[in-house]
């Protein structure tokens, strides 16, 4: 049985999908963007990943532990895409929206980290 709902798990997969859409459209023949994007590819597919290690967890524990990496993924895929934007001067349109997403992202697992971490308590 999956400790994550399948429509999470498939909001994940959609998110490593637009991450990697993202990355294709970018103009890499500037050094700065080819190098953030591949910072931003790693860090936003692996997001997907961590949800379905973290589904698959034996433990209250593993599924803390696999939920803090991918918060802490896809808080380093945000810095990625900020950087992009204010630095790089990228504008796509996917990335606003994508950036939605992942402080979306950050916020329901947040909290399911939290609730979990409250239910361990004595």
């Amino acid at each position: 049985m999956s400790r994550l709902s399948e429509e999470l798990r498939q909001r994940c997969k959609a998110y490593a999908s637009g991450t990697i859409r993202l990355y294709v459209s970018l103009p890499k023949e500037r050094e700065e963007v080819h190098i953030l994007g591949k910072q931003l590819l790693r860090a936003g597919t692996s997001v997907a990943a961590h949800s379905r290690e973290a589904s698959s967890a034996r433990s209250d524990a593993e599924f803390v532990s696999k939920l803090e990496v991918l918060l802490q993924e896809a808080d380093e895929a945000a810095l990625w895409m900020e950087l992009l934007r204010e630095d790089c001067g990228i504008l796509l349109p996917a990335l606003p929206i994508l950036l939605e997403e992942t402080g979306a992202l950050l916020g329901i697992f947040t909290t399911i980290v939290a609730k979990v971490k409250r239910s361990d308590r004595p």
